[in-house]
């Protein structure tokens, strides 16, 4: 049995035992983590589930992996070494913006999982961007509804549905030629949210602040999708966007990606093996408490990316001991 009470499907991480050997100084690490991750865990409301952005991080060892690994093999195999971390509960699942995962790919995700873990995949590029990922060419499939289900709704209903969190909508910034006006946009949205199956959940990211209108609100309220509050290049902060758009939604999604005005490839060459934070952002951590209190008790789900403060799972360690301090016991 792991931590959560499930059994995992599938032979351990890197094909050892832990018995096979004498444990090394990461194992005694990670063991230390686990426990008090833990005891942490026991004291948060159970209503928030923590993850990161991706899990494929050899930086990890010790702190979410008990050996090293390569990023390819940790891609394929990680998830049943991070769903047994106490504090992670949640993950994102970010290649579907790139491309469809095979299906062979989501049996294997859902069979390294425990039962009643939730996961949040986004929506491919070719449905969000306005524009053909990688140029400035109009996308004909922009907001198209069928393809989005042919290339994921569809897959995830009949090889993940027990693992299937609220699908992520992460709305590109647009090139001149393609950027629809605030209004253009919520239209198109309401459109397209009109079509999806009401089985799912949607949460739609934004990267560009002129989209947070009245009536973007109003469409979101209409079809029960939430507004996904990220910290992110060229948006304010969490906390400001709540103020434009409550979270009225069925859930609240949170993702902290980037310390707003810095760019992913500086982020990423100076933290860096992602093995401990580098910049604390106090400002971001308390929108995201201030967002999971006004939740009031719906469902919360908080996506770290290493790029915020250096490493994701110490962010989410920190968060979750200024959760637990202000919980009534």
């Amino acid at each position: 049995m792991d931590e959560r009470g499930g059994a995992p499907r599938q032979i351990p991480l890197f094909g050892l035992e832990p018995a096979a050997r004498a444990p090394g100084a990461s194992e005694e690490r990670l063991e230390r983590e686990h426990a008090e991750a833990r005891a942490l865990a026991a004291r948060l409301p159970k209503n928030v589930r923590f993850g990161t952005s991706s899990w494929s991080f050899p930086g990890w060892e010790g702190i979410v992996y008990r050996a090293r690994a390569t990023a390819s093999r940790l891609a394929r195999e990680g998830l049943v070494d991070y769903a047994r971390h106490p504090l992670l509960t949640t993950v994102g699942i970010d290649r579907s913006f790139y491309a469809p995962i095979p299906r062979q790919d989501l049996r294997r995700y859902a069979e390294q999982l425990p039962e009643g873990f939730l996961c949040c995949a986004k929506a491919p590029a070719a449905v969000t961007g306005a524009s053909v990922l990688g140029s400035r060419d109009p996308n004909p499939d922009f907001l198209n509804p069928r393809r989005f289900g042919e290339e994921i709704l569809l897959p995830f209903r009949e090889e993940f549905a027990g693992h299937t969190g609220p699908f992520l909508l992460q709305f590109p910034p647009a090139p001149r030629e393609t950027r629809l006006t605030p209004g253009a946009f919520a239209s198109a949205l309401d459109r397209f949210l009109e079509e999806l199956p009401r089985e799912f959940h949607y949460g739609v990211e934004l990267r560009e602040p002129t989209l947070l209108t009245p009536e973007y609100r109003r469409v979101l309220l209409r079809h029960g999708a939430a507004h996904v509050y990220n910290a992110a290049t060229g948006m304010p902060m969490p906390g400001e966007q709540a103020r434009e758009v409550p979270p009225e939604a069925p859930f609240v999604l949170v993702r902290l990606l980037l310390r707003p005005g810095t760019g992913y490839d500086e982020r990423r060459e100076e933290f860096l093996p992602f093995n401990r934070i580098v910049d604390e952002n106090p400002e971001m951590r308390r929108d995201t408490l201030d967002l999971i209190r006004a939740a009031d008790g719906r469902p919360v789900y908080v996506l770290v990316n290493n790029k915020a403060e250096g490493c994701a799972p110490a962010t989410i360690r920190a968060l979750a001991e200024e959760l637990a301090a202000i919980t009534p016991s």
